[in-house]
């Protein structure tokens, strides 16, 4: 029981990825932060519910109900959409209003509901009409390219576009960095070492904190007949 679904990442500059699925029964997951925005689309009884999701600051519970097909577009850090500013939209999920047939308002236009397979003419749509715009100084910021730009003024550009500080994507990423190694099998230890943590109960707070679950969780997780993994707070 839970989600299916599948995932395929976009060669839109403005997109990170693509995902498709349905539910298979009532529940709820864990959800990890996300420094990500999306437009969801959520199909229900022959309904359709676009809906704008900021970026998360934290991880979380999430329900589900049976019988849902979603249909989730990530947009790459940099992408925004200017009347409706990143910033606002923190841990915020902003419902559209749905237009005549088989679309929906946003910036006072209407438009059709976009599929799997022509997302990304959808969104080529929305960047000729300025509804869509995308700040290359975000992810020069994020690789330390930005000497020639006024502090000042990277950092409006950098919260406009993604609602956030440098500092707490960098948190997020090596959250998401050092699960990666647990799901892999490497030690708690040694990804305590190769992500740069001060010491153990750092890692497990940022776990905690960004991915909704300890490194022992994450190890047990992925190593079914694992019966022992120490961790700095019990779980």
């Amino acid at each position: 029981m839970g989600f299916v679904a599948e995932t395929r990442l976009s060669d839109s500059p403005y997109l990170e990825q693509v995902s498709h699925g349905y539910t298979e029964g009532n529940g709820s997951t864990v959800r990890p932060s996300e420094i990500h925005w999306h437009m969801v689309f959520t199909k229900h009884q022959g309904g359709i519910l676009p809906i704008v999701v900021g970026p998360l600051t934290s991880s979380g519970i999430v329900p589900y109900m049976e019988g849902l097909e979603l249909l989730w577009v990530q947009f790459k850090l940099g992408t925004f959409m200017p009347h409706m500013p990143t910033r606002d939209r923190l841990d915020s999920e902003t419902i559209l209003p749905i237009a005549a047939g088989k679309s929906f308002w946003l910036k006072s236009s209407a438009w059709e509901f976009p599929t799997y397979e022509n997302v990304e003419t959808f969104i080529e749509r929305l960047v000729r009409d300025d509804t869509l715009s995308f700040d290359p100084v975000v992810g020069a910021a994020l690789q330390g390219h930005t000497q020639d730009i006024p502090s000042r003024t990277l950092r409006h550009r950098f919260l406009r576009a993604t609602g956030l500080t440098q500092k707490h994507i960098h948190q997020v990423e090596r959250a998401r960095q050092a699960a990666a190694l647990l799901e892999q099998g490497v030690s708690i230890l040694d990804t305590v070492y190769e992500v740069g943590y001060f010491d153990q109960p750092h890692l497990t707070r940022s776990l905690k904190q960004w991915i909704g679950q300890t490194p022992a969780q994450i190890l047990r997780m992925n190593q079914p007949n694992l019966h022992e993994c120490p961790d700095a707070t019990p779980t």
